[in-house]
């Protein structure tokens, strides 16, 4: 049963020195096994303060690998080898080196769902909550925003003051759904307010009652003192809240709002990276780790 499988990993990672992170994309179960949940950036800062030596991520690759780069003298281990992220991985380093080139005075501004090397050529690395106010912050003037074009476009809308240049990449999980589908399920839920993610499309996130990050949607969605929720990102954060607040109600923007990559960790593959049997030991050349931790470091410079 879950509950044997779950006792199993926390005997396990007591015994072993072993950290478990979880993404909030992570289904219930995996969650509740980890020592910390968050977004990609917070778990990756959280990895640098735990006394554990080998940290498991659950979650997709570029995340095991932004840990990585926090906390170099640490064994980081992904669970599920095969979890990846087609944003991260849709641009390469010679693609945006050939933009820099042609575009001498841009800055480029790396969401933080994008690969070590590609973080590499980044000027400056931002999440979904901090990118609006690096942006407007960061003295730079014309900026190369990538990968997302929505996110780069919710960031667009909120500062008008720079230039932006956007390439056609993102998300396809928080693309799926379009105005049609946002406006059918505020009609079908006329109660809920519409929480959603810049990575949706610019016609969804027009119609939203907040947007923001996951951490953010379910802040809100926690302390609102209204009872009904149309979530608009992955539909794990429906079921995260439906614990979370049982006197509220959650329903998904859509069925389709489902990143395969995040669902295919299960909850015994946590069980065999505990047990030393599972999951990818994510090495970074130190080189490589250097060059691409600045992007980050000016992040917290500018964003905290």
């Amino acid at each position: 049963m879950i509950r044997d499988l779950q006792q199993q990993i926390f005997e396990l990672k007591k015994e072993r020195d072993i950290c478990i992170l979880a993404h909030s994309y992570m289904s219930e179960e995996i969650c509740e096994v980890a020592d910390f949940t968050g977004d990609s950036y917070a778990l990756s800062v959280k990895a640098k303060t735990v006394p554990q030596s080998t940290v498991i991520m659950c979650g997709v690759r570029f995340m095991a690998e932004t840990v990585k780069m926090f906390s170099p003298g640490k064994k980081v281990i992904l669970a599920n080898p095969a979890a990846g992220c087609p944003m991260a991985e849709q641009f390469g380093k010679e693609e945006i080196l050939r933009i820099k080139k042609e575009n001498p005075d841009i800055a480029v501004v790396a969401y933080v769902n994008t690969t070590a090397e590609l973080k590499t050529v980044a000027d400056v690395c931002v999440t979904s909550s901090s990118a609006v106010k690096i942006c407007r912050v960061m003295p730079e003037k014309n900026i190369l925003f990538i990968p997302d074009i929505n996110l780069g476009t919710y960031v667009k809308s909120q500062v008008p003051e720079k230039n932006f240049k956007l390439l056609s990449g993102g998300c396809p999980v928080h693309a799926k759904a379009g105005r049609e589908e946002a406006i059918k399920a505020k009609a079908a839920h006329p109660d809920a307010l519409f929480l959603v993610h810049p990575e949706c499309r610019a016609e969804v996130v027009e119609l939203a009652d907040f947007v923001g990050s996951t951490s953010g949607i379910m802040d809100f969605a926690e302390k609102s003192e209204a009872k009904e929720f149309i979530i608009g990102t992955e539909n794990a954060i429906v079921q995260h809240l439906q614990f979370k607040c049982r006197n509220k109600k959650f329903y998904p923007l859509s069925k389709d709002f489902v990143c395969r990559d995040m669902k295919i960790t299960t909850l015994p593959d946590v069980l065999n990276c505990v047990l030393g049997r599972g999951g990818e030991e994510i090495v970074l050349e130190e080189g490589l780790r250097k060059k691409a931790v600045k992007c980050i470091e000016r992040m917290i410079e500018l964003g905290g």
